[in-house]
């Protein structure tokens, strides 16, 4: 962690919009009267669920937040923000591996793949439906 950041660490942030942001607030704040509150190099936290062989599963990913500036420093405002905890320990080690290349991840997101849609195999389908019935609680009533 630099010197212009504070050294209590990894915070998230949780906007009123649902967003969810992994950062680090810089010991240069505005004014304490300001409405804003600086955040240094914020990424938002993704949940992309994937569908495994074994089930769903939630995989988090770390993006940039703020495209297309280069700034490392931005301003929100405070009456936007609902909290600010504490980032856990395994989000606090992928924010600083991710965020030691924060310049170059506009970069890599413009060149990510667009996921693409294909129609399901039938066999496919089959199985993942007999998963599906596994967990369902399904209830026949004899008249």
């Amino acid at each position: 962690m630099d010197k212009n950041t504070i050294s209590k660490g990894v915070k998230i942030v949780k906007l009123m919009n649902g967003d969810d942001i992994v950062t680090v607030l810089p010991k240069e704040q505005l004014d304490d009267k300001s409405p804003f509150l600086r955040l240094s190099k914020p990424l938002q936290i993704k949940y992309v669920p994937q569908f495994t062989d074994s089930g769903f599963k939630d995989y988090v990913a770390l993006i940039r937040w703020t495209n297309y500036t280069h700034d490392e420093i931005v301003s929100i405002p405070k009456d936007k923000i609902l909290t600010i905890t504490n980032a856990s320990n395994e989000m606090t080690k992928s924010y600083n591996v991710i965020s030691t290349s924060y310049g170059q991840l506009e970069e890599k997101q413009k060149n990510d793949k667009i996921y693409s849609q294909e129609r399901m195999t039938d066999e496919k389908n089959e199985e993942y439906n007999e998963i599906f019935d596994e967990f369902r609680d399904i209830k026949k009533t004899v008249h």
